[in-house]
């Protein structure tokens, strides 16, 4: 996998707090980890989804989710409204999940419409606020190289969601992207919408295998748009 390091000035304490949660977390990640301990890919009615970012917390606290990412299409608006709903709950919780900034990014790769999800970075930095506009990106800012980097320099983690949806295969695409400096993969993901969720067994092993050969994280996310965090739809 490849490292990219940054300076104090360039990474903010925030951002660097929530890197190194992310990644003790990737380490034990497996195919039972979603959709009751984490969840890393969820959307909102900031984006395409039908939950409201309070909705989302709510139904966290009562899975009993340890951490979740809200991950809407080119926005944080569901992260800060989670957040501020989250934090009002205070002490009047029992457990409360951890949650970390998070956005799904439309981009090319080698000619390719692929969905880069970005994480634990400062929604204030620079280089990720173009990407919050809450349209696609377009020209070089559309360029994967160019969304992986600008996440990295908000001192976030970037990883390729759904690696084996799109229209070339995963085998393909994951070598480029680790070329480009990608940290993950989204490996575990219910690529049949089955219910209740679980990982799609084929095409885990196979991401799983990619995975392993470069030295990526590991990430798990039921991708809900509907009205459950236990499901896709």
């Amino acid at each position: 996998m490849l490292t990219t390091y940054f300076s104090p000035q360039q990474t903010s304490s925030f951002s660097r707090q929530n890197l190194q949660q992310l990644k003790e977390i990737w380490q034990t990640i497996d195919a039972h980890s979603c959709p009751h301990h984490y969840n890393f890919h969820m959307h909102t009615v900031c984006s395409d989804g039908q939950l409201t970012p309070e909705d989302v917390i709510q139904q966290a606290i009562k899975i009993g989710l340890q951490g979740l990412a809200i991950t809407d299409h080119h926005t944080v608006q569901g992260y800060h409204i989670a957040r501020d709903y989250l934090q009002s709950y205070e002490d009047n919780a029992p457990s409360l999940p951890q949650l970390w900034t998070g956005v799904e990014i439309t981009s090319l790769l080698m000619e390719t419409d692929v969905h880069i999800l970005g994480y634990g970075f400062d929604p204030n930095h620079p280089s990720i606020v173009p990407y919050g506009q809450g349209e696609e990106p377009v020209g070089g800012l559309a360029q994967a190289e160019k969304v992986i980097a600008g996440i990295h320099q908000a001192g976030g983690l970037a990883v390729l969601a759904h690696p084996e949806r799109y229209r070339r295969p995963a085998k393909a695409l994951i070598p480029k992207a680790v070329e480009l400096g990608i940290d993950g993969v989204e490996t575990y993901y219910a690529y049949k919408n089955l219910i209740p969720w679980q990982p799609t067994p084929e095409q885990t092993a196979q991401v799983k295998a990619l995975s392993d050969q470069y030295g990526l994280f590991n990430t798990c996310g039921t991708d809900t748009h509907g009205v459950s965090l236990l499901r896709r739809v």
